[in-house]
């Protein structure tokens, strides 16, 4: 089912203000956990959870509610989530992540379309035609400003801002067109992603935090956009580091 027929949306400037305010105290956060080898993941792993990572499952955790912080007319979206790849490196992860044309060969069927804008050393701009279904099936054109840094040789991070999501209506087909501005459905208005990094125990541990803005449920249309705009996230986390670890075995 392709996106239905609902209510138009955009976001409120109160909206974008909370998000951007929020973002503001996640990149502190991680800028402060970034500073030192001790607590570079976190929260720091027990035990017992190094132990599931290392027979290959991932640690999926909501930041905010699972069903999304509510702001005036949108929802903020906070997951994160770990996962181990036996016998990878820093940067072998970094490689792979750098190699952003290949992404529609590593990261199908979500990304459908991939091309590096510009590149200056660690810092990239990449565009990417992402799919996304539940349900309903979006294919939005989103670019991001990419950064990428390192505490030592075997601890890393990166930060990825959205610059632009743009909603695309009828892909592939003759009539493909990019919706106009203000009469988009707000599947998705903001999204920046978090990489953490660290070697240790013969592979890599790698950690994603995403932090989403996402229109509200629209009144009487919960039965098809609620799972999509609910689902999504932690769905999209799951296959992205999924994939990563995939990847990185090849």
């Amino acid at each position: 089912m392709a996106a239905p027929t609902c209510a138009k949306a955009e976001p409120t400037p109160e909206a974008i203000a909370a998000f951007n305010a929020y973002v503001k105290t996640v990149e502190s956060r991680l800028a402060q956990q970034h500073q030192s080898r001790d607590g570079f993941l976190a929260p720091p792993l027990t035990p017992q959870e190094e132990k599931r990572l290392h027979q290959g499952e991932l640690i999926i955790e909501p930041i905010t509610p699972v069903t999304g912080s509510a702001l005036p007319g949108a929802l903020l979206h906070d997951w994160r989530g770990t996962a181990f790849a036996p016998g990878a490196t820093v940067a072998d992860f970094e490689r792979l992540m750098k190699n952003i044309s290949a992404y529609p060969q590593y990261f199908a069927p979500e990304v459908l379309q991939a091309k590096l804008l510009t590149q200056q050393g660690d810092r990239l701009q990449a565009f990417m035609r992402v799919r996304q279904h539940h349900v309903i099936t979006v294919v939005m054109d989103t670019t991001y400003d990419i950064t990428f840094s390192r505490l030592d040789a075997q601890h890393g991070y990166s930060l990825s801002r959205s610059t632009k999501i743009s909603e695309i209506e009828s892909p592939g087909a003759a009539a493909e067109h990019t919706v106009p501005a203000g009469e988009e459905h707000g599947f998705l208005w903001r999204q920046n992603t978090y990489w953490t990094y660290e070697e240790g125990d013969g592979g890599l541990y790698m950690q994603i935090e995403s932090v989403s803005l996402s229109r509200s449920v629209p009144t009487g249309l919960g039965w098809i956009v609620q799972p999509f705009i609910e689902k999504i996230p932690r769905e999209s986390l799951e296959f992205t580091l999924r994939s990563t670890c995939n990847a990185l075995r090849k």
